[in-house]
């Protein structure tokens, strides 16, 4: 059975795409076959991996899949990065929040339907926009399984508690149950300052004790990685120790 994930933080600046790029990489690299999905309308993840034209491609694209998720196949859609499959983002889904809305049909259930029959892969990784609303709820539905990407700062501990809450909501509304397996506290500078220590401390204080709480260093191999579209484990990616991190997070979801 294909296992979904989505990399989900409503907050901005905390790593999704990196660190969707970064986790794709490592478990493609333990064998498995991955698509990566851009939930994201700005299509970060689809420019970053070097699919400019899939952006501002014509139709048919995952905006019209998530409209009319019955009447396409993911594996139509997805282009072929070399160390793993993509379903890119395209410019008309920053229409898709208020067409999803108005289309008054289980709006927050399309993505779900749209990964019924999609075992083409063994996981599905799913890259959300940041912002709460329909695109970040059809993810959380979707996957019910979530890395969650966070910075050491207070911004983080307050949108964190805000998507604990929504988490909450809609597991209520669906009757589902939505695991987190794991934090991720990117960009973290050593030595710590007195805040990056406070705030880690904050996460591994809440998470630690049922949930792995990791931290991934600021470091230039993976901005020149990313910069080359690639993970830290592509073939002409530079050695750092981040693959450590990245390669326990993949353990983590391949044995979830």
């Amino acid at each position: 059975m294909t296992q979904r994930v989505g990399i989900l933080q409503q907050k901005g600046g905390v790593g999704k795409t990196t660190n969707t790029i970064n986790i794709a990489g490592a478990l493609a690299d333990r064998g498995l076959d991955v698509l990566a999905v851009d939930m994201d309308p700005q299509g970060y993840l689809t420019h970053r991996l070097g699919f400019e034209d899939a952006y501002t491609a014509n139709e048919p694209t995952l905006y019209n899949a998530l409209k009319e998720p019955t009447e396409h196949d993911v594996e139509d859609l997805t282009v072929q990065h070399v160390e793993f499959d993509l379903l890119p983002a395209n410019i008309d889904m920053f229409r898709l929040e208020q067409d999803l809305i108005a289309s008054g049909m289980r709006p927050r259930m399309r993505l779900d339907q749209l990964f019924d029959g999609a075992d083409a892969w063994d996981v599905i990784l799913v890259d959300a926009p940041p912002s709460l609303g329909p695109l970040n709820d059809n993810v959380a539905l979707a996957t019910q399984q979530l890395v969650v990407p966070v910075e050491a700062d207070d911004s983080s501990q307050l949108a964190l508690n805000h998507l604990l809450r929504q988490l909450d909501t809609l597991e209520s509304r669906y009757d589902v149950h939505v695991d987190i397996l794991g934090v991720v506290v990117s960009n973290v500078e050593y030595p710590l300052d007195n805040e990056q220590k406070n705030n880690i401390e904050w996460f591994q204080d809440r998470f630690e004790d049922h949930v792995p709480v990791w931290e991934v260093r600021n470091r230039a191999a993976i901005k020149r990685a990313i910069k080359n579209g690639e993970s830290v484990f592509g073939e002409n990616a530079e050695e750092t120790d981040m693959r450590e991190v990245y390669a326990a997070i993949a353990e983590e979801i391949n044995d979830g």
